[in-house]
């Protein structure tokens, strides 16, 4: 994607196959700091601390991930350990241990080191290569939605609320959440973008008002809490979310807060479309409050409020130091709460049926 005239990507394999280079997200809006990732220690830290965040983008540096532990490993069970640490890095979002699963898979069989270390990276590659393509379609078939609501608005602006990033950032190129705006963008449709802050870490704030703004699209950065308002006043057209695991029934598991917006849409008749490639469906859990596991992350991230003091980047304390804090980093929506699902192949709804329909080879 274009950042001040230049191509960018979140992440990307340097030319020596070994180093993986990667967009230090804790560090934006305020500063664009690149990272070298050359271990298996190093990876796993990117996604623990959230230097890479998102499904996809998890995913792909799952994906490389292995890659490096190839490099590295001394022998088949050092490798395999390797492997299993890094797919326990975070729990939630299922295309982390997806990708890695997948690379591993493709290096079994390979006659020399030579050979190993050259599927690991095809298999990366590819990874890499089909979450582009995937969030390209996805952008294109949610534009559809976009443009059916601007054609009964007869041209006056769409406003589509947000919540976390789920956009370019996340997932290599074009987002989930975030592609149909920008299909819907280069299209010429007229749009304005509510962008939830996302508290604790602000994604929202620091990373898709980062995001709209660098491709030129309007947008409103809002508190958590005043997108039901916005609702029950007329000013919200479309939700449109991303993911970090749906299972086969189309319960969805997103960043915390998410399932709040999905309760104020309905009570408000507003559609609320949840964006994901395949690679983010779980297709061997049927019941999301049941069984997707729920990351907890450190009480800190509640507890303080990074930003720009002056030029200096600092973070602040907000509550009492004493005082206990949680912070559950995902919540589960109902399929019953979904009007639908944009994937790759098509929208349909949140149901078993819908999504087998796309996806016949899971039945």
């Amino acid at each position: 994607m274009l950042v001040d005239g230049k191509q960018m990507r979140p992440i990307w394999l340097d030319g020596d196959g070994r180093t993986v280079k990667v967009i230090d997200q804790r560090r934006l809006p305020h500063e664009l700091v690149i990272l070298d990732l050359t271990t298996v220690e190093q990876v796993i830290e990117a996604i623990v601390e959230m230097v890479v965040r998102g499904a996809p983008l998890i995913g792909v540096t799952g994906a490389y991930g292995v890659l490096i532990a190839l490099t590295r490993a001394g022998n088949e069970a050092d490798f395999a350990e390797a492997c299993r640490c890094i797919a326990a890095a975070r729990p939630t979002a299922v295309n982390l241990a997806w990708a890695v699963a997948r690379v591993s898979a493709a290096v079994q069989g390979a006659p020399s080191p030579g050979e190993r270390l050259a599927a690991a990276r095809r298999e990366a590659e590819a990874i890499d290569a089909e979450e582009v393509t995937r969030c390209r379609l996805i952008g294109e078939h949610g534009a559809g939605l976009i443009t059916t609501i601007s054609q009964a608005k007869k041209g006056a602006p769409v406003n589509i609320l947000t919540h976390c990033n789920a956009g370019w950032l996340a997932c290599v190129a074009w987002g989930t959440a975030t592609a149909p705006i920008y299909v819907a963008h280069e299209q010429g449709i007229d749009l304005h973008v509510w962008v939830d802050e996302t508290r604790p870490l602000n994604q929202g704030a620091r990373l898709t008002a980062w995001e709209l703004g660098k491709a030129g699209i309007p947008h409103t950065v809002i508190t958590d809490n005043a997108g039901g308002h916005l609702m029950q006043h007329g000013r919200v057209d479309l939700v449109i979310v991303g993911t970090d695991r749906t299972t086969r029934t189309g319960d969805v598991a997103n960043k915390i807060g998410t399932y709040l917006k999905a309760l104020a849409a309905r009570d408000n008749g507003i559609p609320f479309y949840v964006a994901l490639p395949a690679s983010t469906f779980d297709w061997e859990r049927r019941d999301g409050l049941r069984e997707i596991p729920i990351e907890e992350r450190s009480a800190d991230e509640v507890r303080f409020v990074q930003g720009l003091a002056g030029h200096e980047v600092t973070r602040v304390l907000v509550p009492p130091a004493a005082s206990p804090t949680a912070n559950p980093a995902f919540d589960v929506t109902p399929a019953r709460l979904v009007t639908g699902l944009i994937t790759e192949r098509g929208v349909c709804a949140a149901t078993e049926e819908a999504i087998l329909r796309l996806y016949p080879e899971k039945k």
